[in-house]
């Protein structure tokens, strides 16, 4: 039952009992505001042309009304034009037998809806890191969040694994590598080719300080640096599939997709499409030809392609270099024309950091001049602030990332010692004292990093991410396992809990029965704001709430039978909704700790 919608019934009787048909008024109800007693409040202000009266006595003869006729509303109070409603111990009752029935308790119905959710898109160049650790997570959630509102959901990888990036680690290698190679090293192909591109960076900036010392310019020494040159050259060759440069891409882009496929699984994600910008960048050049045709774009005379987007407020965009190489925004263009294309989609989501604000703005501009409206405007930039370490910035040039593995490792770590110390672990075999951690860690980690709005930059702290109290991945995955430790003794002991209840509820099963019922609703506004922090402040305040509620009252120690069945069910439905809370935002809880 949608409790808004029950109300919204009951309401509409009594306004028209009291004052006849409602012709287009807009009944306005919403929950009650915690300064205020009540469950639900109506606003009566839309009524007044009906009822002729003031806001106080038509809200107080609405009330009343709904009092002598409608059995579950058990109160009411009148504040100005609001009629605040107190729904009675029975109505909550039934609601609670209605979740503990629903076997699909916040799953919405088919929406008929394809989604697709791009996320991920790391470059080809050097491992994953801790911002690809929020990229990853945020894309997860968001496409296990919308797939909970009944969308059909699509995850996406773009792999950019073309590029003048993808060349300096490759010349890197051919110039100083020895012929290094994963197995030969024993590091992760990811982080051998990374510690390339942190070596061209290092040569690269020795040229520019020994050309500068020679009598140029910074600006002309960036340009004229015998390592970029070669890059640059290499790019080209790479476009006209040189042989040689070919196949040395294909071996080191193959050294990194085998660590990437590690972190992904360590991280707990995974794609049912991936794309790469190898494939797609020459769809993306044909239609940059295209618009050259129609007269969208321009070529200048050093033969470059670019659109000027003044008139609209924007700058020019560049979409072909020169040389003929293309940019990030051909292979954008060509990327999003195919997606559509092939998999008929209505909504196009790309999760990318907020530093390419302006990109998506062109984006979706470019593909509305070329005349693709009619699905240029279903592209949603899920736009998200850089994560920052105490210690500042990273920069993966200089190589002072947080590795995306070492913090993974970290965590697990870190969580194993905490729990040991706090005794969590006690009892458990290695084996699941392993399990635990891994969860416990991964835990704290995707939490911490999913309860922040994914608009804000925000300040990754480890240590204070795997805390056992305050809003933490690890108080909630205790919340559950506790409960969990309640049910199983409860079976042990033979306690059948299962059937009706009789019992009626106490005020603090009543706010509990509340917190549960608002779990859709959570679900859905997540959906709606593609909000995993949603549903991460959710979960949280359910957990709080019933630790209070389990601090106060004895659950398997209660003598009267009903009582003791009525909470048990009351817990086993609670721990479900953590569990499936949780599941949205990646995040596994363990049966016991």
């Amino acid at each position: 039952m949608n409790i808004e919608t029950f109300l919204s019934e009951r309401v509409r009787r009594a306004a028209e009992a009291l004052y006849g048909p409602l012709d287009g008024e807009q009944l306005q109800i919403q929950k009650t505001r915690r300064e205020f007693e009540g469950d639900y409040t109506l606003v009566v202000f839309p009524l007044l042309r009906r009822s002729r009266k003031s806001p106080e006595a038509t809200a107080a003869e609405i009330g009343e009304w709904l009092t002598a006729n409608v059995p579950e509303i058990k109160s009411f109070n009148v504040v100005k034009g609001f009629l605040n409603l107190s729904l009675d111990a029975s109505f909550w009752a039934g609601r609670f037998a209605e979740i503990a029935a629903d076997g699909n308790f916040g799953q919405a119905a088919p929406s008929g809806r394809t989604v697709m959710i791009e996320y991920s898109s790391p470059n080809t160049n050097k491992p994953l890191h801790l911002g690809h650790i929020r990229n990853n997570l945020l894309g997860y959630s968001v496409a296990q969040i919308l797939a909970a509102n009944g969308h059909n959901v699509i995850k996406a990888n773009l792999v950019n694994d073309r590029g003048i990036h993808i060349c300096k680690s490759m010349l890197a290698w051919k110039l100083y590598g020895n012929g290094e190679t994963p197995a030969s090293s024993g590091m992760k192909g990811d982080h051998l080719v990374g510690k390339y591109y942190v070596e061209f960076d290092k040569h690269y900036k020795a040229q520019i300080k020994e050309l500068m010392a020679q009598g140029s310019s910074e600006d002309e020494a960036k340009k004229q640096a015998p390592v970029m040159l070669q890059a640059q050259e290499m790019l080209r060759k790479w476009e006209a599939k040189d042989p040689e440069v070919y196949s040395l891409w294909e071996t080191m882009n193959g050294w990194v997709y085998e660590g990437f496929d590690v972190t992904y699984k360590a991280l707990g994600v995974d794609f049912d499409k991936v794309y790469y910008e190898s494939q797609t960048y020459l769809l993306g050049k044909s239609l940059v030809e295209e618009g050259l045709a129609k007269g969208v774009f321009y070529r200048r005379d050093d033969n470059s392609v670019w659109i000027d987007l003044t008139g609209d407020g924007l700058d020019e965009k560049l979409l072909l270099r020169g040389d003929g190489t293309s940019v990030y925004m051909t292979q954008d263009l060509g990327t999003a024309f195919r997606r559509f294309e092939d998999n008929r989609l209505d909504d196009m989501i790309y999760v990318v950091g907020n530093e390419q604000n302006y990109h998506f703005q062109v984006l979706k501009l470019v593909l509305k001049k070329l005349g693709y409206a009619d699905w240029s405007d279903h592209i949603t930039h899920l736009s998200y602030g850089m994560v920052e370490l105490p210690e500042g910035k990273m920069k993966s040039r200089e190589g002072t990332v947080v590795d995306a593995d070492d913090l993974i490792a970290d965590m697990v770590r870190t969580a194993r010692e905490m729990s040991a110390e706090l005794g969590k672990l006690d009892g458990c075999s290695d084996e699941e004292a392993d399990a635990v951690s891994t969860m416990v860690g991964l835990g704290a980690l995707k939490y911490f990093i999913l309860k922040v709005d994914p608009k804000k930059t925000m300040l990754f702290d480890p240590r204070e991410s795997i805390d056992f109290n305050g809003n933490t991945g690890p108080f909630i995955q205790y919340t559950h396992a506790r409960i969990r430790s309640v049910l199983r003794k409860a079976a042990e002991a033979g306690i059948d809990f299962s059937g009706d209840v009789q019992a009626s509820l106490l005020p603090e099963e009543i706010e509990l029965v509340k917190m549960l019922a608002d779990y859709p609703a959570a679900v859905k506004a997540a959906g709606d704001n593609f909000a995993p922090s949603v549903i991460g402040a959710y979960v949280y305040e359910l957990a709080k709430q019933f630790n209070g509620y389990y601090h106060d009252h004895s659950i398997l120690k209660e003598e009267n039978a009903e009582v003791r069945r009525l909470r048990l069910q009351l817990a086993a439905q609670v721990a479900r909704v953590i569990r499936r809370g949780m599941k949205l935002l990646g995040i596994d809880v363990p049966e016991r700790m």
